[in-house]
């Protein structure tokens, strides 16, 4: 058990019997952990404000290195408001929490990983484009899934400029003049593994620079969902809501052309 506190980030709340809840915490310090907040259904808790779903704080309390921990109080509570309230920026926020939640054990070290997803979620909830701040996220954490890919040079001669296309056979890249070299290749858009090439290093301080047309990220999101299908395996409801979300955007679309 390890007394003091910690920035976090709240990854989801669950209610625990009439009053209690649990909520599962990414912390800076001591990775993601489950705590119990007695009496979090109790009015004018002041714990409540801390425990809201898309919220950073600095949380004070006993952090256990197995069984639930818990949290004595908080402060710096920072809410995402824009987050909260809008249904698209919390669909894409849901997602990204979900990925950090599966991508490394509770209570592992990981103030990178933390980091990065912070910085996600407020350029989110300063409503920067969610859909390629979520790319980003994506492909510069299939690492943490044990999946490391070369994207920035051709597998086969090194040739870094021209056109590309993944290859699994050769977990990177291969130029134009190569892709013979793999007749399974994803046969992605040039333009869209251009784009993937520059999100898997990019920072997100350069976000400002970087717009895409809707055909552009349709390509983009299905090569990463081919890459994800492949390499990682995991099925997570809130990228379904998310997928959802964009046929519905189509179908509102061709509506109003129709009208």
């Amino acid at each position: 058990m390890a007394l003091g506190e910690s920035k976090g980030l709240i990854l989801f709340t669950r209610d625990y019997k009439e009053k209690d809840k649990l909520v599962k915490i990414f912390t800076e310090s001591f990775g993601k952990q489950m705590f119990f907040i007695k009496g979090a259904h109790r009015k004018n808790n002041p714990i409540t404000p801390a425990i809201l779903p898309f919220t950073q704080a600095v949380y004070i309390g006993d952090f256990r290195s197995e069984g639930l921990s818990f949290i004595n109080g908080s402060k710096e509570v920072k809410p995402f408001f824009k987050i909260q309230q809008d249904i698209f920026l919390n669909a894409y926020a849901t997602y990204i929490l979900n990925l950090a939640d599966t991508a490394v054990e509770d209570r592992v070290y990981d103030p990178g990983l933390f980091s990065f997803t912070l910085q996600a979620l407020e350029l989110i909830d300063e409503e920067k484009d969610p859909e390629i701040i979520t790319n980003i996220y994506e492909l510069q954490i299939l690492h943490r899934f044990g999946i490391s890919i070369d994207w920035q040079s051709c597998r086969v001669c090194g040739q870094t400029k021209g056109k590309f296309d993944y290859s699994s056979k050769y977990s990177g890249v291969l130029c134009e003049q190569h892709w013979q070299m793999d007749s399974q290749r994803y046969r992605g858009n040039p333009r869209a593994i251009h784009f993937i090439r520059l999100f898997s290093a990019v920072s997100y301080e350069k976000l400002n620079k970087i717009e895409l047309n809707t055909q552009t990220k349709a390509e983009i999101r299905k090569i990463i969902d081919e890459l994800y299908d492949e390499y990682v395996g995991i099925h997570l409801k809130s990228k379904k809501f998310i997928d959802q979300m964009k046929t519905w955007e189509n179908t509102l679309k061709k509506e109003r052309e129709t009208d």
